[in-house]
């Protein structure tokens, strides 16, 4: 059985209009998994020179197999005390074509969503998950008025344009109810927007962002609400069967910088540990210049790695990066070691800072790391 066959159980029981609960997983499943081998017949494919329409795109895109809306960022109390979150809702297609029958269960399309907090003063990561079936108003997409919601988590518009959003999600223990306001325009990623993953017709993402977004609201640990602010990063993506078949996992970087510039960065791993030519990224300047970085344009040397005590996995959660194009050097370290999102899919994505130089100047930043496949 593949990867995502084994992976998959959970979210083709939510479309089903009834079914048993599968039987356990051994271990959770890898996030690559889901994006990788599978029946792509039906679906649509990711295609150069993409023809963006928003609010639309801001939506759902129902036909493409998996999808997602990521927001992560770092934030600080009035007191200076430091917080990483990512609330992140998945959107995955079970079958190319809608499904016939009249039950108002029924649904091709199951979601889940991940909220994590990083207490990094406590030491204490806070992790949760949410499944549902995309059906009954459950969970959903919409593009106008902005919408994305799995229960009462959710990301939604309160004005007429993507921003301002309000981002809720509350976990018990772990709550957040932030305002975030655009502070730079949108990026397509890769070509206009098209970012292959592998060199076969269709592996490949429909890829945006807005790399650096003003933050403020509230947080909850233990109880207790804290007034915070910061920066967050929002990601959207959507494909079918993005990663191509020698590809094991990727480590990808969303930094930003005192300089005001902004770094995304992938590395895509191939299963024997080299860079795939398709690893990519982009560096934007604080005027708003966009470079494109392909993978000759960067080194990535991963340094200490950290072991989870809970799933066995290894990760690296120190690199040191250089592009020299733009003579920069840094060192990216995590606010905590122990990030690992050991859910129903297993991947670590975690708060980190950056430090540096850019020429002659000392630089620092924030922002986050994933690494999946590990």
């Amino acid at each position: 059985m593949s990867r995502r066959a084994r992976a998959l159980p959970m979210l083709a029981c939510l479309a089903a209009t009834a079914c048993a609960p599968p039987p356990p997983e051994p271990a959770a499943a890898d996030v690559e998994s889901l994006l990788g081998d599978g029946e792509t017949a039906g679906y649509a494919r990711a295609s150069p020179a993409p023809d963006f329409t928003f609010p639309a795109d801001h939506g759902a895109h129902p036909d493409f197999r998996s999808e997602w809306w990521y927001f992560t960022g770092n934030l600080e109390d009035d007191a200076g005390r430091a917080f990483g979150f990512q609330l992140t809702f998945f959107r995955f297609a079970l079958a190319p074509q809608p499904r016939g029958g009249a039950s108002a269960w029924g649904t091709r399309q199951a979601w889940m969503a991940h909220f994590a907090v990083s207490d990094v003063a406590g030491q204490q990561f806070h992790r949760s998950e949410r499944l549902q079936r995309g059906a009954l108003g459950l969970a959903g997409a919409r593009a106008a008025p902005f919408r994305v919601w799995l229960g009462n988590w959710q990301a939604a518009s309160t004005g007429q344009g993507l921003f301002p959003l309000r981002l809720v999600a509350d976990a018990g223990e772990h709550s957040i109810d932030l305002r975030l306001d655009d502070a730079r325009p949108l990026v397509l990623q890769g070509a206009d927007g098209y970012s292959p993953k592998g060199p076969e017709a269709g592996n490949a993402s429909l890829y945006y962002s807005h790399m650096r977004i003003a933050a403020g609201g509230r947080l909850r640990l233990d109880g207790t609400w804290r007034e915070v602010r910061g920066e967050a990063w929002l990601d959207r993506e959507w494909s079918t069967s993005a990663l191509g078949p020698d590809l094991e996992g990727w480590d990808w970087f969303s930094l930003q910088l005192d300089d005001g510039s902004d770094l995304m960065l992938y590395r895509l791993r191939r299963d024997d540990g080299g860079a795939s030519p398709f690893s990519a990224g982009t560096l934007v300047a604080a005027d708003g210049r966009v470079s494109r970085l392909g993978v000759e344009d960067f080194e990535l040397e991963p340094g200490r790695t950290w072991t989870s005590p809970e799933t066995g996995s290894r990760y690296p959660v120190e690199w040191r990066l250089r592009i020299p194009a733009a003579d920069l050097e840094l060192t990216v370290v995590p606010l905590l070691d122990a990030q690992e999102m050991a859910l129903s899919v297993r991947y670590w994505e975690g708060a980190v800072r950056a430090r540096g130089t850019r020429g002659d100047r000392t630089m620092a930043g924030r922002g986050y790391l994933e690494l999946a496949g590990y």
